[in-house]
């Protein structure tokens, strides 16, 4: 049974899921791959640093390995993200946009190559025949 919305009712009850058009274009593979390690480092970082808060505060010894990881943790993730710029740029370089012109454009270098053909013809015209071999007269 179908709705006024556009879902399609199973039973009389409303679809758990609802598909909706997409706003942007999906993230190409490698882009997405590189962006969801950089997400994954960022939040094992974060959870370090919050580690290292508390047993900081807490004045435990694991207190000290922890801010020496949560460091290095840092540097991993800023490369994570300089990682996930440089692939966009990388994958925009090699397969990106693929600019046509536009019919305006193709338009008007059309009209320019008709008008050297006509000058190039209105030229021939004055000069007259052209003579074959070189030979002078």
């Amino acid at each position: 049974m179908d709705h006024e919305d556009g879902g399609v009712y199973l039973g009389g009850r409303r679809p758990l899921w609802v598909e909706e058009p997409v706003a942007r274009r999906r993230m190409p593979d490698p882009v997405r791959t590189a962006a969801v390690r950089a997400v994954i480092i960022a939040a094992v970082t974060l959870i370090q640093a919050m580690v290292a808060f508390f047993c900081a505060m807490a004045g435990a010894w694991f207190a000290f390995p922890a801010v020496l990881s949560t460091v290095a943790s840092t540097v991993v993730a800023t490369w994570a993200v300089l990682d996930v710029w440089v692939t966009r740029q990388v994958w925009v370089q090699r397969n990106g946009v693929r600019s046509q012109p536009s019919s305006t454009a193709r338009r008007l270098r059309r009209e320019r190559r008709q008008a050297r053909r006509a000058a190039r013809r209105a030229r021939a015209a004055q000069e007259g025949p052209s003579r074959v071999g070189g030979a002078a007269a």
